[in-house]
């Protein structure tokens, strides 16, 4: 009886070690978070074992399954007609409001997140969000469907979102499915939101383009690889959804599959001294408010191997990492809506473009969630409903309402 008492005992410890995340006890729906967590981080479990008995990549793993087991098929209702299509060869999911047929619609490009590795517009929770836009704004969605890592490195998922942008921004096509030229926004989450900046700062200065959008939202977007030690990096390094560890993967993958670039940011020592002038845009020291700082010391990350930089460019450039650009490369970008998220690797990324857009002259609404974590936007799909995520998502729609 003993016995049995003790392994029982030594049983329930070690579920609970697994199922708990030091999620801060003002986090909104906290168990409810530990809870999609441990789902989370047994699909990662599961996905590490896999690839190292050789059965498929870490993130094809998880592509498999968390994306395509997700897949909803584009049916469409009473209220929005919904198609799979391509536009420049590249696959989109398009939802086209039955309301109003003959007025002049808005338009809302989205690009999706999962690190550039997985996620697809035909997540549940994605078309959804898509359908719900489509519906109570009235508008014309299109939400792209990128080529993901590992498969597929920088610049492709740049290049796929970019081609999208810049064939729906045709006048013609704008016609065709008559949508307001003067009414066009992008947005994206995550690393759709770091697609959706990049795609923004191109078409400033593409001249074939001359359809201008009118505003762009990013969604607690990753958007600097040069320092992984900012407040933010070691605050939430180990909280839910997107641990530092996840995001420096997610951050590697999508430039090479080799493990040497994923080592050197693991250590925050990736970026070659011939770039250290890139520093200045991200030194959160200048960036940052006050009640982000938290105490913490700036120091200037260590310097990596040149041949880290030779090797793999992509990670130095704006396409890439859209704070990279000098101030008078963000002029002219239009109205911005930032989502932040406290606690987030992400967070300071976004506050940081914040401030550089504001001091660019650029106008910003930024909008910061003090109470959640990164992905609650996505987690919007009963049971799993974050009460945060459906307050970000009501207030995306509602200021994409007002604004665009």
């Amino acid at each position: 009886m003993g016995i049995k008492f003790l392994g029982l005992l030594m049983a329930s410890v070690l579920i609970a070690y697994y199922f708990y995340s030091p999620i801060p006890e003002n986090a909104e729906d906290r168990w409810k978070v530990m809870l999609i967590n441990t789902l989370y981080r047994t699909v990662g479990h599961v996905a590490t074992i896999a690839e190292k008995l050789g059965f498929a990549h870490h993130m094809d793993f998880l592509k498999m399954m968390i994306s395509n087991t997700d897949y909803t098929p584009p049916l469409s209702d009473e209220k929005v007609i919904v198609e799979d299509t391509k536009f420049n060869d590249v696959p989109v999911r398009l939802y086209i409001p039955k309301g109003k047929p003959d007025s002049l619609k808005r338009a809302v490009i989205y690009i999706h997140g999962g690190g550039w590795c997985i996620g697809a517009p035909s997540m549940k929770s994605y078309d959804l969000l898509s359908r719900r836009t489509s519906e109570q704004l009235n508008a014309v969605v299109v939400s792209v469907d990128y080529r993901l890592a590992p498969k597929y490195h920088f610049p492709v998922q740049f290049e796929d979102s970019y081609a999208v942008v810049k064939y729906f921004l045709q006048r013609k096509v704008l016609e065709r499915y008559n949508v307001e030229p003067s009414r066009v926004c992008v947005s994206g989450d995550s690393a759709g939101g770091n697609l959706a900046a990049a795609v923004a700062q191109q078409l400033l200065h593409d001249p074939e383009v001359k359809v201008k959008l009118k505003i762009q939202v990013l969604i607690y977007p990753a958007l600097q690889t040069l320092d992984l030690n900012l407040p933010s990096y070691k605050e939430n390094a180990d909280m839910p959804i997107l641990p530092k560890s996840l995001m420096v993967r997610f951050w590697s993958e999508y430039f090479t599959t080799e493990t040497s670039l994923k080592e050197a940011m693991e250590t925050n020592q990736h970026v070659p001294a011939e770039s250290s002038d890139l520093f200045k845009f991200v030194n959160w020291s200048n960036w940052l408010p006050e009640r982000f700082k938290r105490g913490h010391i700036y120091t200037t990350p260590s310097h990596g191997s040149s041949k880290v930089g030779q090797k793999y460019p992509g990670f130095l450039d704006p396409r890439a990492a859209p704070l990279l650009v000098d101030d008078v490369k963000l002029r002219g970008l239009p109205l911005t809506y930032i989502v932040t998220c406290q606690y987030d690797v992400l967070r300071d990324d976004g506050i940081m473009y914040v401030s550089r857009l504001k001091k660019a002259g650029v106008p910003v609404i930024h909008e910061h969630a003090e109470d959640t974590v990164h992905g609650a936007m996505a987690l919007t799909v009963s049971p799993f409903t974050l009460t945060a995520g459906q307050r970000i998502e009501n207030n995306y729609i509602e200021w994409l309402n007002e604004n665009l």
